[in-house]
């Protein structure tokens, strides 16, 4: 995958201000201002193409590394968040999400933008605030620190044993948004180590 062209803002509800910040994105700006890692906050990292470790931090947390960036993401069970300014990775609450009934909308998406209907068993829901502002994408389409970021984990087998989840990810914002944006990303579950490569952040 490549860096999508400056102004290219497909599918992606911008507000005409947030527009105006994607057209005046500028890389070597932010390498001189050392925030390579704008496309590598927690409303974006999931898109990013790479791969994941995931342990238990201890027994109420737990801890996602992507080796793209070399993020780390922390999934608190119980208990709020300690108070900290905002990051990259914000504060990320999780809970087991009830068996979904019905085919109607939860309150926070628009009729018409569900991706869950239908869903069964129980998914992990994480609720992330206290962000920096970052990148949707890397080509600077801008999200806000006013930004809540809501994801839905869902684990499921294929036949043949493969081990897959898929995160769905809808990213609220005020600011820069019309509109809930909603994606959805794969991942699936490796034997060992094969091809983790932690690398830094790029801005371009």
């Amino acid at each position: 995958m490549v860096t999508p062209a400056k102004g290219d803002f497909a599918g992606v509800p911008l507000t005409p201000a947030a527009r105006k910040l994607g057209l005046a994105w500028d890389p070597v700006k932010d390498e001189a201002a050392k925030e390579q890692c704008k496309a590598y906050g927690a409303a974006a990292i999931m898109r990013v193409p790479g791969r994941l470790y995931i342990t238990w931090q201890d027994d109420n947390t737990l801890k996602i590394d992507t080796d793209a960036g070399t993020q780390s993401r922390l999934l608190r069970f119980r208990g709020a968040a300690p108070n900290s300014a905002p990051s990259w990775q914000g504060n990320s609450i999780a809970q087991w999400e009830g068996i979904v009934r019905g085919t109607g909308s939860p309150d926070f998406l628009p009729i018409g933008l569900n991706p869950r209907e239908g869903t069964r068993g129980r998914s992990l829901e994480v609720v992330t605030t206290n962000l920096r502002p970052g990148y949707l994408r890397k080509n600077g389409v801008p999200y806000s620190g006013r930004t809540t970021l809501r994801e839905y984990y869902d684990l499921f087998t294929e036949r043949n044993g493969g081990v897959w989840f898929t995160v769905t990810t809808i990213v609220e914002d005020p600011e820069y948004l019309t509109e809930p944006f909603v994606t959805s990303s794969n991942f699936k579950k490796q034997a060992d180590a094969t091809g983790w490569n932690p690398r830094p952040c790029t801005a371009r």
